[in-house]
């Protein structure tokens, strides 16, 4: 007998979330009610067998969902992380293992050119190479408006999003042969930008462009390049934004399917860009927004 069909508005929690704050970076065990990475539910299909793969950001959140999933399907799996989530990856490392996955965890910060190289060759080392390359890491915060956004910050947002990434897909083009993938966590913002995020939102919208440029660069070489944009989505990484009780109450409200998402919903979009199922696709963006349109 085959599974009931679910209401995706009733799927997972659909209403608001309780008053919390976190500081940056945010982690598991402080954010309520706890984030669904698909520990308990994601089932693999061996669609990435023998393969090996770099997530940034993959201790919580979608990145941690995109771990447990891509060892699922049957990869080896590094994660970087920040070392004060040293907790958090070490539990992804061991929900890897568990599903029979070679795991590798990076502690630092991708902003840092010389560790953002030295990440790819610690997999490379490790896994004996590398086929797919989630660039994944991201920093947000809550804005008051453009003129009080101190330098300092501004740097922070452009140096996670932005050059981290490209310092990580630059180092790792070299190690990458026909069939890699690269997917990139763009976001809803980079097409609807919120004014409280707007340095973040910019950071998006350039994700876009540099998955379209990189696409057609690499496609001749058998390299596919794509994008995921979440909605809102309910991570770490939220409660850690500075939003008010009224805005984590309605948080994900204004999603046509009523709800935020979790970082397991995420989880299939990544294995179908990294998978052979996609082996036409590149350049692309694929929204996971609950039907909020691009």
């Amino acid at each position: 007998m085959s599974d009931p069909i679910e209401d995706p508005r009733h799927a997972y929690r659909d209403d608001g979330f309780p008053a919390q704050e976190q500081q940056q970076p945010g982690l598991i065990r402080d954010t309520d009610p706890r984030p669904d990475h698909g520990e308990d539910s994601y089932r693999g299909s061996g669609k990435l067998a023998g393969r090996r793969a770099l997530i940034t950001g993959g201790d919580s959140g979608i990145g941690r969902a995109v771990a447990i999933a891509f060892a699922r399907e049957g990869a080896d799996v590094a994660i970087v992380h920040l070392p004060e989530e040293q907790d958090d990856a070490d539990s992804t490392r061991s929900l890897i293992e568990k599903a029979g996955q070679r795991a590798l965890t990076l502690a630092g910060d991708i902003r840092d050119e010389s560790f953002a190289a030295r990440i790819v060759e610690q997999t490379v080392a490790e896994f004996g190479g590398l086929d797919l390359v989630v660039l994944n890491a991201a920093y947000q915060k809550d804005r008051e408006g453009l003129e009080s956004l101190q330098t300092e910050e501004l740097d922070r947002v452009f140096g996670t999003n932005l050059y981290g990434m490209m310092f990580t897909a630059r180092a790792a083009i070299p190690h990458l042969a026909a069939g890699a993938s690269i997917i990139v966590t763009s976001s809803i913002q980079a097409f609807n930008p919120s004014p409280g995020l707007i340095d973040y939102a910019m950071t998006k919208a350039a994700q876009v462009a540099f998955v379209k440029a990189l696409a057609e660069d690499l496609g001749p070489r058998g390299i596919r390049v794509n994008a995921v944009a979440p909605g809102p989505i309910w991570t770490p990484l939220i409660p850690a934004t500075g939003w008010d009780a009224e805005r984590l109450a309605t948080f994900g409200q204004d999603t046509p399917l009523g709800r935020a998402g979790q970082p397991a919903e995420l989880a299939g979009a990544y294995v179908y860009l990294a998978s052979d199922a996609a082996s036409f696709v590149s350049g692309a963006v694929l929204p996971v927004t609950g039907g909020k349109g691009l």
